[in-house]
């Protein structure tokens, strides 16, 4: 079978804008949770998110290019750069038949959306809507974009599954190379869906902590504590490539991919299932292809949004998969990034695959008591990174609609 392994990695966070600052905040367990400076919070419920910080788009697109790309657009080919230059890729001796873009996103522009509509409501009921707002609303279209700057002409589209997304597209990623569709696709997800519209609909349902007097601490995975999570934003960029096409060309592999699971909870329109069942589903079919049992498994990546439902359901499947076993590390890092929707997955994967390599596990930060229930049943690293020597890593996502996306990625 053919072997799929990441040769690039791009990163955008609310604690980091590259790969580097990103890892390095996330072993610190380093909060990027603050007030909400986009827009006035004054009459909505919950007023934190995490925002990126120090990140201009004018100082990375044309004028003219950002007429067109909504943010999610922008950070996605933002990040898709960094994976190249990080990689120390050039594709233009490559065969751009043979290489594809399989990119996610859980709401697209729905900046773009908004701001067209109070537009076109404020005014005089003229419709003068920009000729971009189609292509920059799309989900599909940072795809796009990407294929286009680059003249990739292999596969390309958006899978949507909500949170689970760049899980969703990962896997696809690896399945199209697998399946000898692809020697290299570009993957991963973005988000920029801190504004009115996405704040207001998420704290309706109940989902969005109101920990307002206390951003930095508000996101607290596993905790009894717990209220819901904190919005965050930005992207995630891997290259996945064919294991003898990156050895040909002397690439540097950062680790390799070997399982993907993808199932439903078939429960609920937002919630989990409260035993984990699309879980238990999603983790065992990414175990039985990568062909290992659960007890190889050495770190988790949860996917720990910190509601009250969410995270004891990803418990309970994580021990009907793993057992009670105190030698798996769990940890939530959306404690520290915020929950970046579409992009969670990519940015968690990246954090996966640091962890193997660097033989550190990140954090749990604002977590001080763990549910009684299950605080024994595994390592849960608090506050700052831990050292430990890892082989395989797991991660998880969920999303609304009961999409069920988990990855399993190989030190290399």
């Amino acid at each position: 079978m053919r072997r799929v392994v990441v040769t690039g990695i791009g990163a955008l966070t609310p604690i980091g804008n590259n790969l580097e600052d990103f890892w390095t905040n996330l072993k610190a367990g380093k909060s990027g949770a603050s007030e909400i400076t986009y827009f006035d919070t004054e009459k909505f419920r919950s007023k934190i998110a995490c925002e990126l910080k120090g990140f201009d788009p004018k100082e990375h697109f044309h004028v003219k290019e950002l007429r067109k790309y909504d943010p999610f657009s922008q950070y996605a080919l933002y990040t898709v750069d960094q994976a190249l230059n990080h990689g120390n890729i050039d594709l233009e001796p490559l065969n751009k038949d043979r290489i594809g873009v399989i990119w996610g996103s859980g709401n697209g522009g729905i900046q773009t959306f908004q701001n067209q509509m109070k537009e076109y409501c404020e005014g005089d009921g003229t419709p003068r809507f920009s000729p971009f707002f189609i292509p920059r609303i799309l989900v599909d279209i940072a795809s796009g974009l990407i294929s286009i700057k680059y003249g990739l002409r292999g596969v390309n589209f958006c899978p949507v599954s909500a949170c689970a997304t760049s899980n969703t597209a990962m896997i696809e990623a690896f399945n199209y190379i697998k399946w000898d569709k692809a020697d290299m696709i570009v993957t991963g997800g973005s988000e920029a869906a801190i504004n009115e519209a996405a704040m207001g609909g998420f704290a309706s349902a109940r989902a969005l902590s109101l920990r307002n007097d206390s951003a930095e601490t508000a996101s607290r995975p596993f905790d009894v504590s717990r209220d819901g999570f904190v919005m965050g934003e930005g992207a995630g960029a891997l290259i996945f490539e064919e294991y003898e096409h990156a050895k040909k060309r002397g690439a540097t592999i950062y680790g390799e991919i070997v399982g993907g699971g993808m199932a439903a909870d078939a429960y609920h329109l937002t919630g989990t299932h409260p035993d984990g069942d699309g879980a238990v589903l999603g983790m065992n079919e990414a175990l039985r292809e990568a062909g290992i049992s659960a007890d190889d498994v050495d770190y988790v990546n949860m996917h720990a949004t910190s509601t009250p439902q969410g995270d004891n359901s990803e418990l309970k499947a994580a021990e009907r998969v793993f057992g009670k076993r105190k030698s798996l590390a769990v940890s939530g890092t959306k404690s520290m990034t915020g929950h970046l929707l579409g992009a969670a997955g990519a940015v968690e994967g990246i954090a996966s695959i640091m962890a193997l390599r660097e033989g550190i596990v990140p954090p749990t930060i604002n977590t001080n008591e763990i549910e009684p229930e299950f605080a024994d049943h595994f390592d849960f690293p608090l506050g700052t990174g831990k050292k430990k020597e890892m082989t395989y890593a797991m991660s998880n996502t969920f999303g609304f609609g009961g999409h069920i996306a988990s990855i399993l990625f190989k030190k290399y």
